[in-house]
């Protein structure tokens, strides 16, 4: 093998092991992320199951009057 040719070898076998840590890094914040994304969903889940619940057991709205001022 030439010079050259192992030169360029060992670039692109760093280059290969650089993008596969890069990789790597960016798979576990996209797994963090996810959880934040669940746990938001939950949230918003239990937020609309306790808002229907109390829209349903509210007191009817009062009917709209005009101000007594008109």
């Amino acid at each position: 093998m030439r010079v050259n040719d192992e030169e360029r070898l060992i670039k692109l076998e760093e280059l290969v092991a650089y993008q596969a840590k890069v990789i790597e890094e960016l798979s576990d914040q996209l797994a963090e992320q996810w959880k934040v994304v669940e746990q938001t969903r939950t949230k918003l889940d239990r937020l609309t199951e306790r808002f229907l619940t109390l829209e349903e057991t509210s007191l009817d709205a009062p009917a709209i009057t005009r101000p007594p001022h008109y």
